[in-house]
C-alpha cells in the first residue's frame, strides 16, 4: 500500500568466508580419511545456512566476502550457489553479497547470471541498497582485485536517516593473526559512518569487535582444517524498533575440527598415554553435537615415554586410530603430534665420557651452530623430486626445511638420551 510505514523490526543472518568448494589439499595422504564428507562440508554448510533462513523466515541474508575459494574449477561451483539462492528467491528473501580477496572481480573468470534476489555489490565504488518495505539501508563494496591495501570505507556514504544502516565489508580491520591485512581500517573510522551494524568478513575466528555500534566477524561458515577449530557458522541478528535487540552465533558446520592438547606428564608407558587420549577423543565427539569430529591430538608434558613416543610414532598413531575407531563414523583422527620432553635431565648424559655421550654432544653442537639452517639447501634437490602429496599443504614434510630437520634431530636425541639414561650405552 502506498504510504505504508516501513517496518523497523526484522531478523537477518550475517555469514562470511564460505569458501565454497575449497579443495582441501593433502587429505589423500591420511589413510582412511573421510574425503568426501570433508570436501563436501562447505556445500553442506551453505545448504544449512539456507535451510535456517527458510525455517526462520528471516528477512534477508548478508555474505561478507569469500563466498568462493578462488576461480571455479568448473561451473558446478557457481551452479550450486545459484540453486541455493533460488530457494531463497522463491520465498522472497533478498541476499546482499560483497566480493572478498578469494572471489575478487579479477579472480573469478567464469560468470553465471544470479537470481533476482541476489545483489552483488559493485567493486569500483560503494553502493547503497534501500529496502522497499523495511527501514533498511545496506552499504557495500567488493574487492576489484585480490590484494586491496586501501581503506575502502573512506568512500562509504553517510547513514541514511530513518533507516537501520548496515555496512557490508571484507577487511582485516587493523590486522588479525593469520590473515592478510587487506582493506585496512579502524573501529573509529567505521564509527564515523554512523551505521548501526558492520557486517565484516575475512577473519575466520568469530569476534564481536564492538557493540556500539555492532561490529562483527561471524567467522567462517565451515572449518577447513585443524587450525580452524570449534563451532563455525553465522550470526543471527534481531532488530526491534530500529535497534539491535539480539546478536547470537548459530552453528552451521557439517564437520567440526578439534585440536586436543593431551597432558601426558609423568606417563611411563604407552598404555598410560592411551588412557589419557581416549577421554579427549570422547570429549570431541560430545562437543561435535552430532557432526563428524575431525581431531588432531598433540601430546605434551615431561614423561619417561617421551623417546618411544617419538621413535615409534607409527605405532602410537595406529593405537590412537584404534581408539578413534570405537566411535565409528562420528570421529576421524587426523594425526597425533608428539610435543613431549624427557622426564630425565640431559646433563648427566651430556657429561658422559664415552662414545654415546660424545655423539649426543656433537648433535647438540650441530643444533646450536647454525649448521641446520645451512644444511637445508643440501636437500633442495631431494624435495623437488618428492611427490606433491608428501609435501602437502600445511603439515607436509619438507626435507629442505630447517624446522623439519630439527624435528628429526629431536627424535635422534630422544632415542640416544633414553638409551644412555637407561644404561643402554654400555
Amino acid at each position: 500500500m502506498i504510504g505504508s510505514p516501513l517496518r523497523d523490526g526484522f531478523t537477518f543472518l550475517h555469514a562470511a568466508d564460505v569458501h565454497l568448494d575449497s579443495p582441501l589439499r593433502g587429505l589423500a595422504r591420511y589413510p582412511g580419511a573421510p574425503v568426501d564428507a570433508i570436501r563436501g562440508a562447505t556445500r553442506a554448510a551453505l545448504r544449512n545456512l539456507v535451510d535456517l533462513a527458510l525455517d526462520e523466515r528471516v528477512d534477508f541474508l548478508l555474505i561478507a566476502g569469500d563466498l568462493y575459494d578462488g576461480d571455479w574449477k568448473d561451473y558446478n561451483t557457481g551452479l550450486f550457489f545459484v540453486a541455493e539462492m533460488t530457494r531463497l528467491a522463491e520465498q522472497d528473501i533478498p541476499v546482499y553479497v560483497v566480493a572478498g580477496n578469494h572471489d575478487a572481480e579479477s579472480t573469478i573468470t567464469r560468470r553465471l547470471r544470479l537470481p533476482p534476489n541476489v545483489h552483488l555489490f559493485a567493486t569500483s565504488t560503494p553502493e547503497t541498497r534501500v529496502h522497499a518495505t523495511l527501514a533498511l539501508a545496506v552499504h557495500g563494496r567488493g574487492f576489484p582485485r585480490r590484494e586491496v591495501t586501501e581503506d575502502l570505507t573512506r568512500d562509504y556514504p553517510a547513514a541514511v536517516a530513518g533507516r537501520f544502516n548496515i555496512g557490508l565489508l571484507h577487511t582485516a580491520l587493523t590486522g588479525r593473526d593469520g590473515h592478510a591485512p587487506y582493506a585496512p581500517c579502524s573501529e573509529d573510522g567505521l564509527r564515523t559512518r554512523g551505521y548501526d551494524y558492520w557486517a565484516l568478513g575475512h577473519v575466520h575466528q568469530r569476534e564481536v569487535v564492538s557493540a556500539d555500534p555492532w561490529i562483527v566477524f561471524p567467522g567462517n561458515l565451515q572449518g577447513r582444517h585443524a587450525r580452524e577449530t570449534g563451532a563455525k557458522g553465522a550470526t543471527r541478528v534481531v532488530v526491534e524498533d530500529g535497534a539491535v535487540a539480539r546478536v547470537e552465533h548459530v552453528a552451521l558446520d557439517e564437520v567440526r575440527w578439534f585440536h586436543c592438547m593431551v597432558d601426558v606428564d609423568g606417563a611411563d608407558d604407552l598404555d598410560t598415554v592411551l588412557a589419557r587420549v581416549e577421554p579427549a577423543l570422547a570429549g570431541a565427539v560430545h562437543d561435535a553435537e552430532g557432526r563428524l569430529a575431525a581431531v588432531r591430538v598433540t601430546l605434551e608434558g615431561a614423561c619417561r615415554a617421551h623417546a618411544r613416543l617419538r621413535a615409534e610414532h607409527r605405532h602410537l598413531l595406529a593405537e590412537c586410530r584404534a581408539l578413534a575407531a570405537a566411535h565409528g563414523s562420528a570421529l576421524w583422527l587426523e594425526t597425533v603430534r608428539v610435543r613431549t620432553r624427557p622426564a630425565q635431565s640431559l646433563d648427566a648424559a651430556l657429561a658422559r665420557d664415552d662414545a654415546f655421550g660424545g655423539l649426543l654432544r656433537a648433535i647438540h653442537a650441530l643444533e646450536g651452530d647454525g649448521a641446520l639452517d645451512a644444511s637445508g639447501a643440501l636437500f633442495t634437490d631431494l624435495r623437488n623430486k618428492l611427490p606433491a602429496e608428501l609435501l602437502g599443504a600445511g603439515d607436509g614434510f619438507d626435507p629442505a626445511s630447517p624446522a623439519a630437520l630439527r624435528e628429526v634431530l629431536d627424535d635422534v636425541k630422544a632415542l640416544l638420551t633414553e638409551r644412555l639414561l637407561a644404561g643402554g650405552g654400555e
